[in-house]
């Protein structure tokens, strides 16, 4: 274990690369810690459980685990060759009170989980997390008072359809239903005030200050009080700017149609929703979700006792603004059917006026407190990031998602078959899909050199559902499909030389209900697969497949990298770079190679380290190029 008078390794960004500070490119893999982060330790609170959800007496402390469990989690991952942690924080973890009022001892406790992260030369960035706004809109990320701040009452949600939420539905709740949540109004209306506030609803304010500014001022203020306590962690890389962010309504040209992709069960259109969430029942499509994409399955009759979203003496935002109304025959009408795509006669884009002002800003804040500091870049989900060409955005890091989506709706997984959502059709054969996995991650790369100023990428979430095939593996104890599955996702992002942070690590990641979150179950460990806790590898989910050789620290140009997981074989090619003769350092696991392994090098000499799980290979000045091959001892 380092010791803390250790300096950590120094990671700085040349042009579409991550170096130290010897110029080695390093390729960065770790997890997200933790899935359960997005749900309050004190009362427990997972998605399911309905006592005491609205309370405002919650406390994140001890997520993602306990101060006390630290050391057992940290020298797992470390063990696992995981170098870098996206560390989720939410924003009502650290605001939940009120405006303005911080929680001290969630901050505090952040602090002391990421110094004993340095203890293990573990490097972080933070990631302020949300799923379609909030938990109180069926997510989470936001606190409570943000959306009552806008007039809007939660505790009615369900029943007009303004949010789906895990514990009004329980056990049928349906499996990956939670998406379908940033059409509905909660959190539309949400987003759409966030980044837009000042353009489609300028009468709106809350305290006398508009509500975008209200929104984003203070989402910004809380991630700067995190990064005022971290201030001195040199293992504290920089911030994600806002996970998964939406456009809520912005740039919708047809308010009478629901053209959201993820659409399943009550499919209202935003006019639907409006008029819905002013107290008016209606009959809405439901659609359902097939191999081939969503379908839908008829209409059904929404909100039948007629409840509002709205709080009392609160009318409808977009009512007040003149977007819609009812008609003297109390028929509803669409009054302005432009107002969300269309500001002063211009059409509007999303990327360049709305979130490229927000990284600015975001990204502004953030360096007042750590001028250092990597901004991690997160687009809209399935959209490349915005044009930072003429921006003031310098030292950042493409951090956009990628899964294997039928996989991961399905939680089904076939080798053979998977879905283009770019082209609307299903890709059939092992090795068609192979190639698409690995040219949708080559396009996420190419949108790094096109829209960023070829900066670095990192995949900030990829990974793969453990309750596959009705849960089958946690009674058979058979996880090959999720080895398969995990490998295939992992081959995709070698295939393209990427960094990772794997989706994700959940510390209390049970069978029953998984990540703790709306049935997630995507952690690659659990408490229920942990049968010798003496054992560091216990409780692991397909290591076959995560626990992969791979360079760390290479002293040239990256070319190529595969991992053969049946046949336990690494190939690694890279190019010399002129004045770099340091080590090239690989991670070689001893759970792959329990009686040793074999290397072959073009060139130079090589020392193994097998106690620290590490290979040192030191080229020659004679060639150009250098391979390396690790197979079975």
């Amino acid at each position: 274990m380092a010791q803390n008078f250790i300096a950590m390794m120094q990671l700085k960004l040349e042009g579409s690369y991550f170096k130290d500070e010897l110029g080695r490119v390093l390729m960065l893999r770790g997890v997200n810690l933790g899935g359960s982060t997005k749900v309050p330790a004190h009362p427990k609170l997972p998605s399911h459980e309905s006592n005491q959800f609205y309370s405002p007496k919650i406390s994140f402390v001890d997520r993602p685990f306990p101060l006390k469990d630290a050391d057992e989690h940290f020298s797992r991952l470390k063990s696992w060759g995981m170098n870098f942690l996206r560390f989720l924080v939410t924003w009502e973890a650290i605001e939940h009170e009120a405006p303005g009022m911080y929680d001290e001892k969630y901050l505090d406790y952040v602090y002391e989980v990421i110094k004993k992260a340095r203890e293990y030369e573990i490097q972080v960035f933070i990631d302020p997390h949300q799923d379609v706004w909030s938990r109180f809109s069926g997510g989470d990320g936001a606190p409570l008072w943000t959306l009552e701040a806008v007039g809007l009452s939660v505790r009615q949600f369900g029943e007009c359809e303004a949010a789906i939420l895990h514990h009004q539905l329980r056990d049928q709740y349906p499996a990956m239903i939670w998406p379908t949540n940033y059409s509905k109004l909660a959190c539309a209306t949400m987003f759409t005030l966030f980044f837009g506030g000042n353009d489609f609803a300028p009468e709106l304010k809350f305290r006398g200050e508009p509500i975008q500014e209200f929104l984003q001022n203070h989402y910004i203020n809380a991630i700067k009080e995190v990064a005022k306590r971290l201030q001195g962690l040199d293992n504290v890389v920089g911030y994600d700017t806002l996970n998964e962010p939406s456009a809520g309504w912005i740039g919708c040209k047809n308010l009478k149609s629901n053209d959201f992709l993820f659409k399943m069960g009550a499919s209202p259109s935003p006019f639907e929703s409006m008029y819905m969430a002013s107290g008016n029942p209606l009959q809405v499509e439901h659609w359902g979700f097939t191999t081939r994409g969503p379908k839908m399955i008829g209409k059904k009759e929404a909100n039948p006792r007629g409840v509002r979203a709205w709080l009392n003496g609160h009318k409808c935002i977009w009512k007040t603004h003149g977007v819609w109304d009812i008609q003297s025959n109390g028929e509803p009408v669409l009054l302005k059917p432009n107002h969300f795509s269309e500001v002063h006669g211009k059409e509007v884009n999303f990327n360049r006026d709305y979130l490229l002002p927000f990284y600015e800003k975001y990204a502004a804040g953030i360096r007042s407190i750590d001028p250092k500091a990597v901004i991690f870049l997160e687009p809209i989900l399935l959209s490349p990031p915005p044009d930072i060409a003429g921006s003031t955005l310098k030292n950042v890091v493409n951090a956009s998602h990628w899964y294997d989506g039928l996989t991961l709706f399905t939680k089904k997984f076939r080798s053979w078959l998977s879905f283009d959502l770019e082209q609307g059709k299903l890709v059939i054969g092992r090795k068609k899909v192979r190639k698409l996995f690995a040219s949708q991650l080559a396009k996420i790369k190419k949108e790094s050199e096109t829209h960023l100023n070829n900066a670095p990428t990192l995949i900030g979430e990829t990974g793969i559902p453990f309750d596959m095939h009705q849960k089958k593996a946690y009674q058979n104890g058979n996880f090959s499909r999720q080895i398969k599955a995990l490998h295939a996702t992992l081959r995709a992002l070698e295939d393209n030389l990427l960094s990772f942070t794997l989706w994700n690590y959940t510390a209390d990641n049970r069978n029953e209900y998984g990540d703790m979150w709306n049935k997630e179950d995507l952690s690659v460990f659990s408490k229920d697969q942990q049968t010798d806790p003496k054992d560091i590898n216990s409780g692991g989910r397909a290591l076959e497949a995560l626990l992969r050789p791979y360079p760390l620290k290479t002293s040239g140009i990256p070319i190529r990298l595969s991992f053969d997981m049946r046949k336990k074989v690494l190939e690694y090619e890279f190019e010399h770079e002129e004045g770099i003769f340091e080590f090239t350092e690989f991670y070689v696991p001893n759970f792959q190679y329990p009686k040793g392994y074999k290397v072959f090098v073009s060139d130079g000499v090589y020392e193994k380290d097998e106690q620290n799980q590490r290979l040192l290979y030191k080229h020659s000045a004679e060639r150009y190029k250098h391979q390396i091959k690790i197979v079975q001892g």
